[in-house]
């Protein structure tokens, strides 16, 4: 083979001809950014712990009612089917953890308490869960003209019935006097006084004739003389030693009683039964 027609060197690589490099070729291609996972992974996670702590709050709204509905029952020795509704304020799981409620709301349409039966509503502070005393608590009784009466039915008033005109109460009944029943009618204004009630006289009838002081005392002597001063009436006898009076009221067909309660009455049995009057 003639070497006229031989073939020429590739030129030298420098500076002025580069290299040129075809995509693709010759190095890896770039590899694609991973996204990081773990912002959606935290965001399941409290998705998950709020729906449980939701959950867990509605359990516990569910059963907290009928274990201090049970405990209430048992203390105060109640039937077991006594209607006792029972709510607790505020988000209760923290209070559970911390073992004690902030409020705890508890009322019944009818209660009946050493023979006196109305609707009670108590509102008790500092709810001891593991045992203990409560902070405190306070509530109303309300009691419609037949159980006032039988409220009154121990003192020494010519009680036959009771029949409320806010502020006021008529109290009738009839007292002997030369053997002769005499009906009389003493309408009082109720307040509590030192934990007792107070009856205020306003007006009296006897034989329904409205009469004065003064005739009272001629016609009736020393009974007569009782009915027109302000008489104080203790019905610690007909409420747990517990409950204390603090006020009360004629409101439309009820008598409404604020009584303060002693917090430890959950854990003192003297305080859950009937109070004591003094001796006269």
């Amino acid at each position: 083979m003639s070497d006229d027609n031989h073939t020429l060197p590739y030129p030298a690589a420098d500076s002025e001809h580069p290299t040129l490099v075809i995509p693709g070729e010759g190095q890896d291609a770039p590899t694609p950014r991973r996204r990081k996972r773990w912002p959606w992974v935290i965001a399941m996670v409290l998705v998950v712990l709020a729906v449980l702590v939701v959950a867990a709050e509605f359990i516990a709204r569910a059963v907290l009612p009928g274990v201090v509905r049970s405990i209430v029952i048992e203390q105060l020795d109640l039937p077991a089917d006594q209607q006792l509704d029972v709510q607790a304020d505020g988000i209760l799981l923290p209070q559970l953890i911390g073992g004690r409620l902030d409020d705890l709301h508890l009322s019944t349409d009818s209660v009946t308490l050493e023979g006196i039966t109305g609707a009670v509503d108590v509102t008790a502070q500092g709810v001891p869960l593991r045992g203990g005393d409560l902070d405190g608590a306070a509530g109303t009784i309300r009691i419609d003209e037949s159980q006032f009466t039988e409220l009154l039915s121990g003192t020494e008033l010519p009680v036959d019935t009771v029949a409320f005109e806010a502020p006021d109460a008529t109290v009738s009944g009839s007292v002997s006097v030369l053997g002769v029943a005499i009906p009389i009618s003493l309408t009082v204004t109720p307040g509590v006084a030192e934990g007792d009630l107070e009856l205020t006289p306003v007006g009296l009838s006897v034989g329904g004739l409205e009469i004065d002081a003064e005739q009272v005392g001629s016609s009736l002597g020393a009974l007569g003389a009782d009915l027109t001063q302000t008489q104080r009436v203790c019905i610690a006898d007909r409420l747990p030693a517990g409950l204390t009076l603090t006020d009360l009221q004629i409101d439309g067909s009820v008598a409404v009683i604020d009584v303060d309660v002693d917090g430890a009455i959950v854990t003192d049995e003297s305080l859950q039964q009937a109070g004591v009057c003094p001796q006269s």
